[in-house]
């Protein structure tokens, strides 16, 4: 009802720029409130525990529709939610959702649908309002990812993609690159390069 409306009317563009009304765009909003609603309601009482990969999301969560918000970019906190939606409805047919992440969302998701997020957070087991709760924040370290996938490269041709710890040394990260691509080496390493996060590149003559 009125929280489709409410969120249409932010979600069809900037508030200082003309939009063009369309019914369908109300449609669109409502059928992703009911995929919201059914995700909490589905998941809310399975006892998830949370994992490392869903304190990540719920982290990301927060830091994407608070920097949105603060930049009064409220269309795009509008699709925002629709995204994480998506990514933790892949979570839930995966491993489940653990409650606090889905308490997360509800509180986030209050300013721009506040009679979904009380019926909802009555459903998680509260008996105030979910008004009375602070803003959520984010943990940057939460945030990082334990793992990253880059390209090894010889002579700057991508001969492999290979996943590594985000934070590995650069010994240890052109070892694990040497050890993938060991068959394709012929001749003299003259050279190893890692960039950080972006590339490992062995050169031989």
């Amino acid at each position: 009802g009125c929280d489709s409306l409410r969120m249409y009317e932010l979600f069809v563009g900037p508030p200082e720029l003309d939009a063009e009304w369309d019914d369908r765009g109300i449609d669109g909003v409502s059928r992703f409130l009911k995929r919201f609603w059914n995700l909490v309601l589905d998941n809310k009482d399975k006892g998830t525990k949370e994992t490392p990969e869903s304190v990540k999301l719920r982290h990301k969560l927060v830091y994407d529709i608070t920097s949105r918000l603060n930049s009064f970019s409220l269309n795009t906190v509008i699709s925002g939610f629709m995204e994480y939606n998506n990514k933790m409805s892949e979570m839930a047919k995966k491993e489940g959702i653990d409650k606090e992440t889905l308490e997360t969302a509800v509180v986030l998701i209050a300013p721009f649908a506040p009679h979904l997020a009380e019926e909802l957070w009555q459903e998680l087991g509260h008996e105030e309002s979910v008004f009375k709760n602070t803003w959520p924040e984010h943990d940057e370290d939460a945030m990082k990812d334990d793992e990253i996938e880059v390209p090894v490269q010889i002579n700057g041709k991508t001969k492999a993609v290979i996943s590594i710890p985000a934070e590995i040394s650069k010994e240890d990260a052109i070892a694990e690159g040497k050890k993938a691509v060991a068959d394709k080496i012929s001749g003299n390493i003259i050279k190893e390069i890692y960039v950080p996060k972006k590339i490992i590149n062995i050169v031989v003559k």
